[in-house]
Parts: structure tokens; sequence; C-alpha cells
């Protein structure tokens, strides 16, 4: 007689102290950023994390590349403000707090109908159509006023209903505490989509969608589900926005909106899931801060995209895994010293550089300001040749120092790559 025996998986102690950080992270961040302008940066990286990772869903996980996200993000907005108005009215009885699963249905109804289209192509011809779908949805925002609000917009108040336990939605901290929970279990949840059989076989249509459709299964059925999920919790975010800000304009379903979205997932770095939380707080950084201190900051942007896709496709995940592979065979103390004399020459070639961008900007549009401007504390005078001059000479010396360093870090990369080979062929001999 025999019996059965169950056999668990042990637990995965790692992980479960990863969620604990995350959920702690998000928890505690308000009591040390307390200020009105950490309070917003705050507010708009939990929902950007929702839906960069709902963008990643498609990109990273199934290799679709979309050029109209900002669709189904901004459709849920557009949902979740008209809700917020008639329950201000009185017509509706829905909690503040459940408004943001309305947005998340509308993503997910407008996904489910344009998701019948766009997923029976995939690879370019999906780009292009995804991207010609965004251009129409932004068309109809012109189009039905009545809707979108024209250039306007749809305003509403987050202040209505009765407040549940004294919580009215009113104070900044509390939309943020809302924001925080929803970005915490979105997060958890888009993870575990990726533990699932239909997350893994997304992987696979990824990877080699012919064998696939060799073992039997659709794969347009399988890019259209996950169009859909996308789709759900990219409406959440946008739902999450429109209490946030409590207006909705039509710019939120602009191709600007969806190539953010693309650009900041990539950057974060698309194969690793934790990439695109890296990429939307890099994203609010750029919106709110680099755009307030210069601007220029779409050139730098442009640049560090162009520089991240020559020298690191995989993104800022991928440099951070590749590092914690050289922690984990004890490796990475014989870079520091390299580490840091990149970092250094990085600077001697960003601080030049930036230099000549804002005083070209400064030329061109601050002419009526004068020809003094000030950058990073000192005085330039962009009528004297010996500015430029020397800011050029400053730049190229920056460049060949960058370049030595670069090239005693590769040898010592490679070097290092190979002894983590030997010792690999060593431990599987013993």
């Amino acid at each position: 007689m025999s019996s059965n025996v169950y056999r668990f998986r042990p637990l995965n102690v790692g992980r479960w102290v990863l969620w604990s950080v995350y959920a702690l992270v998000l928890f505690v961040a308000p009591m040390f950023f307390k200020s009105s302008l950490a309070m917003t940066m705050l507010t708009q990286m939990g929902t950007a994390i929702i839906v960069c990772l709902s963008y990643n869903m498609l990109l990273g996980q199934g290799g679709m590349l979309s050029f109209g996200h900002a669709v189904y993000s901004g459709l849920g907005a557009f949902a979740a403000i008209h809700t917020l108005n008639k329950v201000g009215a009185g017509d509706w009885s829905v909690p503040v707090s459940l408004i943001p699963i309305i947005g998340g249905f509308a993503g997910l109804f407008v996904a489910a109908l344009l998701g019948a289209v766009t997923t029976k192509k995939s690879g370019n011809t999906f780009a292009m159509i995804t991207l010609g779908v965004g251009e129409l949805v932004w068309n109809m925002s012109l189009m039905l006023p009545e809707f979108f609000g024209g250039e306007g917009g749809i305003s509403s108040n987050r202040v209505v209903g009765q407040p549940f336990m004294g919580i009215t939605f009113g104070p900044q901290i509390q939309v943020y505490y809302l924001i925080a929970v929803y970005c915490f279990i979105c997060t958890v949840l888009m993870f575990a989509f990726t533990q699932t059989p239909l997350g893994r076989m997304l992987n696979a249509v990824r990877d080699n969608p012919e064998r696939v459709e060799f073992i039997g299964y659709d794969t347009q059925r399988v890019r259209y589900i996950a169009f859909m999920i996308a789709g759900f919790f990219a409406g959440i975010a946008g739902g999450l926005y429109a209490i946030n800000f409590e207006i909705v304009t039509a710019e939120v379903v602009g191709a600007q909106r969806s190539g953010a979205y693309l650009l900041f997932t990539f950057l974060g770095g698309s194969l690793f899931f934790f990439g695109p939380i890296i990429g939307a707080v890099l994203m609010v950084f750029a919106m709110v801060m680099l755009s307030e201190l210069t601007k220029a900051w779409l050139l730098y942007l442009g640049l560090v995209f162009l520089f991240m896709v020559m020298f690191a496709p995989g993104g800022i995940a991928s440099l951070l895994m590749m590092n914690v592979r050289l922690a984990a065979y004890g490796m990475l103390r014989r870079l520091w010293g390299t580490y840091a004399a990149l970092a250094g020459a990085a600077v001697l070639v960003v601080v030049p550089f930036a230099a000549i961008v804002e005083m070209v900007y400064h030329v061109k549009l601050n002419e009526a300001l004068g020809p003094v401007m000030r950058f990073a504390g000192v005085e330039l005078n962009t009528q004297l040749g010996a500015t430029w001059g020397m800011t050029v000479l400053a730049l190229a010396v920056g460049v060949g120092l960058f370049e030595l360093v670069r090239r005693r870090f590769s040898r010592q990369w490679n070097q290092i790559q190979e002894d983590i080979e030997a010792q690999m062929v060593r431990q599987q001999a013993h």
C-alpha cells in the first residue's frame, strides 16, 4: 500500500525580505520627505510605477513595442474623473478609494476593443498599429469635447462622499497612502502574473513564437490576454492620476506620454521586473526636477537614452545585476578604484558639455537678459571667445581622460569575467 508524499518548495526568504522592504519604503517615505514638492513627486512616482510596470508587461515580457500605451491610462483617467463628478453630484455612490478600479475596468474595456485588432500582428506591424491607434484617440479628444473637455480638460473635486474613519482624501498625505497601497498591490499582482503559466507562455511568445504555435498555443490569444491585463493596470494608474491632480486633459492620451513610458521603461531595464520601477522614479525626477533646472532637459534626456542604447541596452537594472554577480564572486572590490576614476572622468565630460549647451540656449533664447549667465555658480560671458575656447578645451580634455579610463575599465572587466568563468569551472569540477 503506497502513500502519497507531498513535498513543498522551501520558503523564499530573500523574496519575502525584498517585498517587506518595498512595502516599508512606501510606508516611511513621506516621513523623511515632508515638503510639498517631495509629496508631489512621491505621489507621481507611485502612479508612474504602476503604469511603467503595466507597459513592461507588453514590452519586456511580451516583446510588444507599443507606441500607444497612454491611451489606456488616459482613458482610465477620464473614466475616473467623470465618475468623481458623478459622485460629487450625488448621482452615484462610489467610495473615492475604489474609483481607480473603475479606471482600471475602463482601461480593460478599451484594451479589449483595440487589442482585438492590434494583437493580430506582432513586431514592427504591431508597433505601427499602436502608433496609429494612439493618434486616432488623440484626434478624437479634439473632436469630442463633451467627454474629453476640450483644451481645458475635465476638472473635479476628490473630497466627495462621506469620510471613512476621518479620511477625506483632502490632505496630500492621504492621497499618497492611497496611491502607495494601490502601488504595492498592483506590483505584487503584476509580479504574480509573471510566475503564472500564462506569464511564462508570454515570455515564450516573445522569444520564439513559431515554437509556441508548433506545440499548439495561439500566440495571438496570449498577446491579447496580456494586452488586456496591461490595459487594466494602466487604467488603475490613470484613475490614481485623476484623483491626485483633480483635472485630466487630453495630453494624457498623447504620443508624448506614450513615448515617456517607453523611454523610461527601457532606461530602467525592460528585461527585469524591477527595471520599470527604477525607470518610473527617473521619469518623475526628469519631468519635475530636471525640467525646472534647465530648458534643455529633453536634449539631455535624449542623449542619455542614446548612451544607454549604445552601451547598456539592458538598462540600469542590467548594470546593477552585473555588479551583483561580481559581488557574489567577491570580484567587485577590484573595480572600486576604476569606478571612482570613471565617475570623475564622466564629471569632467558632463560639466563642460552642459556648459556649452546652456550657453547655446542662453544665446538663442535669453538674449534679452544680456551676455552673462550663471552655470554651476560660475558666471560665463557668452560673448567672449575665451569662454567658449576654455569650455571646449575642458571638454576635449575630459573626453580624452574618459577614454583612457574606459579602456582600462574594459581590460579589467574582461579579466574579471575570465576569472569568474574559471572559478565556475573549478566549482563544477568539485
